[in-house]
């Protein structure tokens, strides 16, 4: 698997082994590593996810945090690319592993970057999950939704997301740990050392981190669905499409890490076939921190011109997103009013 999101593999009695056995490695843990082609390409991936991830995510952040006026909207999709962007920062970490096939960071940062890798899969989930539910609060009910939908109570609520997500995250950093190995140099081995915790800890990731939240996003989709064939609307407007674009892109780039992560419960022998898909899965994983900031570029207008105006397309995104969430909601208003007086 992508040593960015290590494989879930339990390997609690490796202590025990390598003091009796110290040459008799483990083939899930092969010293020099990178001298293989698929590190060599595991390296390149995770150095361009590092370099667009903190691009793309740290022009999200100033433009969303600092040079357009606070929304809800904007407040939801800063807090997606804050996660992104703390998750793309702990990328040399990683890098380092790979390339030294060492870890010489320490039990700290060891258990600390699982845990960030951990919390940018929980809050950036959730988050979709808050944006479908916004969407169809404001479909459902626009009136209540332009009086209560406020930038405090979005703040709020991104701030329950990110506690949510932490405490999700704890366990898995809990059973982190770091070994030696002695072979024919030194060399220290960050792994997963769940000893009968493993099962729970994957299916529990799976639970909170996929199923229910799909499960959720596909009933907020079925009522959009519905009441814009109620309003006889043909096409999805910019908003909806962001957003589609956004959980689509999320379900694609995890849906695989989850279905290794169960499949390799139970599993004890090494299979070079399943690790090979391990590693595109994680791959795919690790790939949704950086795409989007493109996302949100590439759905502004003028594709032609996109590559040369990247940060002002972002902030088009957000911007007709907003203009267009109030838009329907004063139309929305508008025809209430009327009702009332008619009636």
């Amino acid at each position: 698997m992508d040593p960015a999101l290590e494989t879930d593999h339990d390997y609690s009695d490796i202590e025990n082994e390598l003091k009796n056995h110290a040459k008799n490695i483990p083939v899930d843990l092969p010293v020099g590593y990178c001298k293989e082609a698929a590190c060599v390409i595991t390296v390149i991936l995770n150095v361009i996810i590092f370099l667009l991830g903190i691009v793309g995510n740290g022009a999200v952040i100033w433009i969303t945090g600092f040079k357009m006026k606070k929304s809800v909207n904007t407040t939801w999709y800063l807090s997606l690319a804050l996660s992104d962007f703390i998750f793309c920062a702990t990328l040399p970490f990683i890098i380092s592993r790979i390339v030294t096939d060492d870890w010489i960071f320490g039990l700290f940062m060891c258990k600390f970057t699982s845990f960030v890798m951990t919390i940018n899969m929980y809050s950036s989930i959730f988050i979709l999950v808050i944006i479908s539910v916004d969407r169809c609060i404001i479909v459902k009910f626009p009136v209540w939704a332009q009086n209560r939908r406020t930038i405090k109570k979005a703040s709020l609520v991104v701030m329950m997301v990110w506690f949510v997500s932490a405490l999700l995250s704890i366990p898995p950093a809990k059973f982190r740990d770091i070994t030696d190995i002695t072979h024919d140099s030194r060399t220290v081995k960050c792994y997963n050392n769940y000893k009968d915790h493993h099962s729970t800890i994957v299916y529990t990731r799976f639970t909170f981190g996929f199923l229910i939240p799909f499960l959720t996003i596909s009933t907020c989709y079925s009522v959009l669905i519905c009441k814009l064939r109620e309003n006889q609307v043909s096409k999805l407007t910019k908003p909806y499409k962001i957003m589609t674009l956004l959980i689509t892109t999320f379900f694609v780039c995890w849906l695989p890490f989850h279905i290794t992560s169960i499949l390799e419960v139970g599993k004890t022998k090494h299979d070079p076939v399943f690790h090979t898909a391990q590693q595109i899965s994680a791959a795919l994983a690790t790939a949704n921190s950086f795409i989007n900031p493109f996302l949100y570029a590439f759905m502004a207008k003028d594709l032609k011109k996109k590559c040369y105006s990247f940060l002002s397309k972002i902030e088009s995104a957000f911007d007709e997103e907003t203009r267009s969430t109030f838009q329907r909601t004063t139309n929305t208003n508008s025809v209430d009013n009327r009702l009332s007086t008619a009636v």
